[in-house]
């Protein structure tokens, strides 16, 4: 079987190819960070965590790099709302965003790059562009001259005369003098700076970039002129993405990334979740039960302070958001909104409702319960961990569901029926002391659904089972030692392979090696 996805350029499925055989090179965009992430953020890097961690299942060695966006203008309002510096917001708001993905088991990136740290990238590009005719400076600004790319809007399919500059919430043309373009269409690279904003020296005199040339840069500095998969929010597909294009691909001569992917909205009584709509439930609220359940589909704003902006208007919501009292009753487990999120194909809209969270969470407890089977039984049962392998029937399914675009749903199918039938077995342990299935079919189940469950990035909490003795490491940290064991082993660094094996081994982690060349592992 070969893995095909649906890839935004081509606006088809095809198989996935990567550059260098077993190797993928993946570019996720993250967020700017001057607030706190809501369920929507969820989805998208729960999403992207799942892609990484199937590759990863597969085979494949990834380099996984998602930036931080610490230059906005939003950053910015922050700072002044709360007498602070830019620095300070940002620095706060990406522990923050750390805090929440790490509740929600997103394996961390091998790198984050910022905005700041990549100025010298972003000039030496902006250079590029201006040498090869792409890019011209009028009195300390840089744009884009978007007519000189013949593919403009190749990816979001738009014609030039459709397109607005202020799609995705960004309105490049707010603070600029239109007179200062040579087409409407055009966009900033560079922006001088204005009295009391944080700049950067450069040959066109201080300012500070854009927000589209930042990722150009980014991607280049850590992955390369060319990468596998370029992903990220549909939002963002127009104008950012396609920016994107434009600069990279001007300035290299070579196409940005192979595999566009973009994964669709979460919505609420059928509206986007977002910010602009006063209709989002940030993430630690749904996770501690501080919320109200199912928004309104148009919730009242709250009234603009005396020269107050839309910006003022988010925080004064937040900061009234946060006055609520937690019921833990509402709070939903961290497994539960995986599963909230994969009950959905990532290319289809997810709409929150408290029906869907009651539903994910009771899938939840339906998976998570096959998952402490071995953790409760494994000694009664006197199982051997070395003789007994794997479901071949379930993994196949779930790898053929897997591989059709990444179709979780499908998947999901495959872990319930696991989990159904060692729920089952479990009743009867406890009511019979004695079950009619054999050990070694149970254990086959039982290992079966540990596995593929991890490729999900879906782990026993800690809390489940207080007699479980489950270690301090998480299904990711797992898995991604598993990673850096497989590449030693390649490498022929042996010794490093069997420290790794060692440590996870003293950590309660037992590694089976089959002869597909598959690692799977479990507890205890």
């Amino acid at each position: 079987m070969s893995l095909t996805l649906y890839n935004s350029l081509t606006r088809r499925e095809s198989p996935f190819e990567p550059l260098e055989p077993s190797k993928v090179r993946m570019y996720c965009c993250g967020v700017t960070v001057y607030d706190y992430c809501h369920v929507g953020h969820a989805r998208a890097y729960i999403v992207w965590d799942m892609v990484r961690r199937y590759l990863m299942w597969r085979g494949y060695s990834v380099r996984y790099v998602q930036n931080f966006t610490d230059i906005d203008d939003k950053i910015l309002n922050r700072a002044r709302e709360t007498n602070s510096t830019m620095e300070a917001v940002a620095e706060r708001f990406i522990d923050e965003y750390f805090a929440d993905m790490d509740k929600l088991n997103i394996l961390r990136a091998d790198e984050y790059p910022r905005a700041t740290h990549s100025m010298d990238g972003i000039k030496r590009l902006i250079h590029e562009l201006e040498n090869k005719g792409f890019a011209y400076a009028n009195s300390g600004d840089v744009y884009y001259s978007v007519r000189k790319f013949a593919d403009y809007g190749k990816l979001s399919g738009r014609k030039l005369e459709e397109m607005e500059a202020g799609a995705s919430g960004r309105l490049e043309t707010e603070e600029i003098e239109a007179q200062k373009k040579q087409d409407s269409s055009d966009f900033a690279l560079w922006k001088s700076a204005k009295p009391g904003e944080p700049f950067w020296e450069s040959s066109w005199g201080k300012g500070r970039p854009g927000w589209h040339i930042e990722c150009s840069a980014m991607v280049r500095d850590c992955l390369g002129e060319t990468i596998d998969i370029h992903c990220g929010g549909s939002d963002l597909t127009f104008p950012h993405h396609e920016n994107e294009i434009a600069q990279s691909e001007a300035a290299t001569g070579k196409s940005l990334a192979n595999y566009w992917m973009h994964n669709a909205f979460v919505t609420v009584n059928g509206r986007k979740m977002s910010k602009s709509l006063y209709n989002f439930i940030t993430i630690r609220d749904l996770l501690e039960g501080n919320w109200s359940g199912e928004p309104e589909s148009d919730p009242p704003q709250p009234p603009l302070a005396k020269g107050g902006s839309k910006s003022d208007n988010e925080s004064a919501l937040v900061k009234e958001g946060s006055k609520n009292q937690s019921d833990k009753s509402k709070a939903v487990e961290p497994m539960a909104v995986r599963l909230f999120v994969f009950m959905a194909q990532y290319r289809s809209q997810i709409d929150f409702t408290e029906d869907a969270i009651a539903s994910a969470r009771n899938g939840w407890n339906t998976i998570n319960e096959g998952l402490l089977f071995g953790i409760r039984y494994a000694d009664k049962l006197s199982w051997d961990v070395e003789k007994v392998g794997q479901s071949t029937e379930a993994v196949q399914e779930f790898q053929a569901a897997m591989d059709n675009d990444f179709n979780t749903p499908a998947a999901l199918a495959v872990l319930f029926e696991l989990a159904k039938e060692l729920g089952k077995e479990s009743n009867i342990l406890v009511h019979q002391g004695k079950t009619e299935t054999s050990p070694e079919l149970l254990q086959q189940k039982w290992l079966t659904l540990v596995s593929l469950a991890g490729v999900l990035g879906l782990e026993v909490q800690p809390e489940a089972d207080s007699d479980d003795g489950v270690g301090g490491l998480s299904d990711g940290e797992i898995q991604a030692m598993i990673q850096q064991r497989k590449d030693a082993r390649i490498a022929r660094n042996f010794a490093e392979g069997d420290r790794i094996r060692n440590e996870l081994k003293d950590q309660g982690i037992t590694l089976i090696d089959q002869k597909d060349g598959i690692t799977i592992w479990h507890r205890g």
